[in-house]
């Protein structure tokens, strides 16, 4: 299969592959190690939080936000 096959596919069947895609993985034991750059978002956003440049806040303040 590739991207030409998938974009052929309608939204319902596109959904039902990532899901059995999902599936395969979840059950699959091995760890996935990180690149090396989400360690970099992770600090930058670190540091913008310890620095008052960032704040956390929670998935409904979030919408609420998005909704404005």
């Amino acid at each position: 299969m590739d991207t030409l096959d998938i974009t052929r596919m309608d939204k319902n069947q596109r959904l039902q592959a990532m899901e059995a895609i999902w599936d395969s993985l979840v059950h699959e034991t091995e760890e996935l190690e990180s690149p090396n750059w989400h360690r970099s978002v992770l600090e930058e956003r670190k540091n913008s939080i310890e620095q008052g440049r960032a704040e956390f806040v929670s998935i409904d303040e979030l919408r609420a936000r998005l909704k404005r």
